[in-house]
């Protein structure tokens, strides 16, 4: 399917619970069977699986790095990289856009797994960049949990109002065009002070 020697984009996108994890590890998992040199990013600031690993829901996992920003990723490189992951890329400034962009031209394959809407199904992060300049795009699926029609949005469905809020099936829910609904965030009943009993 692709040329061995050309280096190009393979962007993996949709809502939460649509199976994008597991296609990037079963990706790099092949590359790895074929002896490439790979090498797998993650932000450091989604510790849901632990620090160094990207953990699917069905439990495989491969080592990864934890970066705080694309400045670091690309500091993190090593020389003769084939193949590099990168998970969860949302999460990540505005830099990775041209950051993967810079190493498929420089003949690496770039694999990218994000969500390309946040809850409030406006565009998320760097993903518009990367989906607009890959070779590849994969649009995932997850099942709405209100009728059973595909899912495209990740509806939250606790916490606050921020754009980044880190979690899993506890704020979070797959849901069709048809059942999403705006999420209204909720009041505080008390304020912090009167939760530490000051």
């Amino acid at each position: 399917m692709y040329e061995r020697s050309s280096g190009h984009i393979e962007a993996i996108t949709g809502g939460m619970f649509s199976g994008k994890s597991e296609e990037l590890v079963r990706r790099l998992r092949r590359a790895v069977i074929a002896r490439q040199r790979v090498q797998i990013f993650k932000p450091e600031s989604d510790t849901r699986a632990g620090g160094d690993r990207v953990v699917t829901r069905d439990n495989r996992e491969l080592d990864a790095i934890p970066v705080s920003t694309s400045a670091e990723m690309r500091k993190g490189l090593h020389w003769g990289v084939q193949v590099v992951g990168i998970d969860e890329a949302q999460f990540f400034d505005d830099g990775l856009g041209p950051l993967v962009n810079d190493l498929a031209d420089a003949g690496i394959r770039v694999i990218v797994a994000g969500l390309d809407q946040d809850f409030r199904r406006q565009p998320f992060g760097p993903m518009p960049h990367i989906l607009a300049t890959a070779e590849y795009v994969d649009k995932m699926h997850a099942i709405c949990v209100r009728c059973g029609a595909p899912a495209h949005y990740s509806q939250r469905i606790a916490g606050g109002g921020e754009q980044v809020q880190v979690g899993d099936t506890e704020a979070y829910e797959a849901r069709c065009r048809r059942c999403y609904q705006e999420f209204q965030a909720q009041p505080m009943l008390f304020t912090q002070q009167e939760m530490d009993g000051s």
